[in-house]
């Protein structure tokens, strides 16, 4: 007898340890490994399960967590309790979920679909950026655009949440939209974040998406055919050519320089204009006030359109960023994205257009037939940041980190590895470097990751038949200051290895 109960036991904490981490809380823990123990036939539909004072003591956890685990297997019909607290896997089953397995597995198999042939766009076949997932828990993260829990205003952005979930604010953003914004956030952007950028638009111009991605997705949908003519940078942000190359095989790739978008005639072939003029991503050039006004006067002579993703424009080291291709535009030649995401946290996935009401109105539609609106709640703790002065502060606070980071890393790669040659740059989170002729970056980067390194090759940010292999992007967003050094030495004896 006693053999059996540790054999028991023992089965019980091997359960409970597959599903760690799956739930955010021990009961619900304890309630995946339940339920999961009874839909495969571990236990069967009238046989007891262990006590809860045994389960507790097995698996090391309170009594409460045991009970209230069970009340909600009670709840769904899995488990009925019994005299004096014992607990008995539910008869019902064999019925409904056990039942429904046994039919399952007795159909007799036909034939499947062949999806491949009916897909009509594989968008898995695309090139796209790559990071490991295990990221954080390597020492040297020099990976672009994450978070940086050691920067983060916990306790601001806890207050806002909690603003948010005011009776009285919930009542606010609860219901469903449809097709609405979130009226707090539309004024924070309106009132503040778009007239620092120096543009000044009407409320009915603005709409707010799940990040700048999905604001590309929507122009692309909207805007872009299968004849139309895209302009993009090349090297460019490989998720909004993706998104374009979806749509039309016209794409044009427009070079850039250390003043950022080369304004060559292949802008006069094009329709749509892609540019990331405030730090090019990748390689965090500025655009110069000159090619500015040059790129809106072609827009107009040649009678296209400028999207222009306002890329990481809040993180500039001089305390004076140039102004918004947006805010020069008197011809409503450009339309606007924007980001929170970038800044404030990635998951959070909050972005904005700013385009001419007609525009927008359209956008707005097709938003509501994918997501109807973007999230509520994130809209509403946001509003909450911006309106408290906290996001004004978060990016001072980024950008003197950033600034000494940036300047570490440059002084450790200019003193241990000197064959790599950063692009000049006043901001952003990132140096894009250049390699000597023959690296391979992408060895390279599988090589330093074995060493806890994470760098990101250069090549998937190129279109074309032969993009160079030696660029490197290496970022300093999530990487704390005193790492870059020795993260640098590890990269430079890699480098040499590389030969």
């Amino acid at each position: 007898m006693t053999r059996t109960v540790r054999t028991s036991e023992l089965m019980w904490q091997r359960l409970f340890r597959r599903f760690e981490g799956q739930s955010s809380t021990l009961q619900g823990q304890l309630r995946d490994m339940l339920v999961h123990a009874v839909l495969e036939g571990f236990v069967q539909p009238g046989m007891p399960l262990p006590s809860g004072r045994l389960l507790a003591t097995t698996l090391g956890v309170s009594r409460v967590t045991v009970t209230l685990a069970m009340q909600g297997l009670i709840d769904k019909g899995l488990v009925e309790a019994r005299a004096r607290s014992a607990y008995y896997v539910s008869e019902r089953l064999q019925d409904t979920y056990l039942g429904a397995r046994q039919r399952r597995d007795t159909v007799a198999p036909g034939t499947p679909p062949r999806w491949r042939e009916r897909l009509m766009k594989q968008p898995s076949a695309q090139r796209n950026i790559r990071k490991p997932a295990d990221w954080q828990s390597q020492p040297y993260p020099f990976i672009y655009g994450q978070f940086d829990a050691a920067l983060f205003p916990f306790r601001d952005w806890r207050r806002c949440v909690l603003e948010s979930l005011d009776a009285r604010a919930v009542r606010r953003w609860a219901p469903d939209h449809i097709d609405r914004d979130e009226d707090a956030l539309v004024e924070q952007i309106h009132r503040r974040l778009l007239p620092a950028r120096g543009i000044w638009v009407e409320r009915d111009e603005i709409l707010v998406t799940n990040g700048a991605q999905q604001a590309t997705s929507l122009l692309a949908e909207l805007l872009i055919g299968p004849a139309t003519r895209v302009g993009i940078e090349n090297p460019c942000y490989p998720d909004a050519r993706n998104n374009f190359a979806l749509r039309t095989r016209h794409i044009r790739l427009l070079p850039i320089d250390d003043e950022g978008l080369v304004p060559t005639a292949a802008l006069s072939r094009c329709e749509y204009v892609y540019v990331t003029p405030s730090h090019q991503c990748p390689t965090t050039v500025t655009m110069s006030l000159a090619r500015r006004h040059a790129l809106l006067a072609r827009a107009e002579r040649d009678d296209f359109i400028v999207i222009e993703d306002d890329h990481e424009s809040e993180l500039n080291f001089s305390g004076q960023p140039t102004p918004a291709l947006k805010s020069l535009d008197g011809a409503q030649r450009v339309i606007y994205l924007g980001s929170l995401s970038k800044t404030l946290a990635h998951g959070l996935r909050l972005g904005f257009v700013v385009a001419p009401a007609e525009l927008v109105r359209e956008l707005r539609a097709l938003r509501r037939l994918m997501i109807r609106h973007v999230c509520t709640n994130n809209q509403q703790a946001a509003a909450n940041f911006i309106a408290h002065g906290y996001q004004e502060a978060y990016l001072r606070r980024l950008n003197i980190a950033y600034r000494e980071r940036a300047r570490t890393l440059r002084q450790a790669l200019a003193v241990h590895a000197p064959a790599l040659q950063p692009m000049a740059a006043h901001g952003g989170s990132a140096l894009w470097v250049t390699g000597p002729e023959g690296l391979d970056g992408e060895a390279l980067a599988q090589r330093l990751y074995t060493q806890g390194v994470v760098v990101e090759p250069g090549e998937v940010f190129y279109a074309g038949a032969k993009p160079p292999r030696n660029r490197l992007r290496i970022g300093y967003s999530s990487i704390a200051a005193d790492r870059i050094e020795p993260g640098v030495r590890l990269l430079a004896e890699a480098l040499v290895r590389a030969g």
